[in-house]
């Protein structure tokens, strides 16, 4: 296998990744999940562009090498710039407009762990890429998503709104607070070996913690 099949060029917005044309599907997978590793401390948990050069790729096998870097790394690629746009200043460009959608578009982007006495509030929905720790609190007007886990305090809907709804990767909180209805959480959570992705809503004037599943994600008004 020749290493230099794969070869990774970064500037701060953006990585660039050639590819050898002549090196099979196979290979370059096995080298892209082999560099990124090896590059992940340096990359740590930035939000990037990506562009792939060298060798045509279908959608699906780009999808396919994007999957193999988010499991190799902490890193929030936002989109996939063409070949041709590589410079640092359009990759600067397109990361800025990609965070500035999710931001008005969904709500407040917050990336990084939330610590003990960390106080997060929004007027808007949140999504936290990390985890909510004891002693942490966010307050959002809205909804609050967070790709993690969620061991602190949160209060969605501080506006009054009891539609608003909390999700976590790891449902373990302290106190749930949705509009006017609270829950506290027992203080020796049960143990799981397996976490689930979880909702948490009120209905009926009490908060219910259910699994998220296709059926309750075509239900959310987000």
């Amino acid at each position: 296998m020749n290493k230099n099949s794969v070869v990774l060029k970064g500037n701060k917005y953006g990585i660039v990744v050639v590819l050898d044309e002549n090196a099979g599907f196979d290979e370059i997978k096995s080298l892209i999940s082999e560099k990124f590793k090896e590059s992940s401390k340096f990359f740590g948990k930035e939000s990037m562009a990506i562009a792939f050069e060298g060798k045509k790729l279908s959608d699906d096998e780009q999808v396919e090498l994007l999957n193999i870097v988010n499991d190799t790394t902490d890193l929030n690629i936002v989109c996939i710039m063409d070949n041709d746009s590589k410079r640092e200043e359009q990759f600067k460009k397109t990361v800025e407009a990609k965070l500035e959608d999710m931001n008005t578009g969904v709500g407040q982007f917050y990336r990084g762990t939330l610590r003990s006495g960390q106080v997060l509030e929004s007027d808007s929905s949140v999504i936290i890429l990390g985890d909510v720790n004891p002693g942490a609190k966010i307050i959002s007007a809205g909804n609050i998503v967070i790709l993690g886990a969620l061991k602190g305090n949160v209060y969605a809907g501080a506006n009054g709104d009891e539609s608003s709804f909390v999700v976590a990767l790891d449902m373990n909180p302290v106190q749930i607070r949705i509009g006017d209805t609270i829950a506290r959480c027992s203080d020796k959570p049960k143990k799981s070996s397996k976490s689930e992705t979880k909702i948490a809503y009120v209905d009926g004037g009490n908060i219910y913690i259910d699994p998220l599943n296709k059926e309750v994600l075509n239900d959310l008004n987000f």
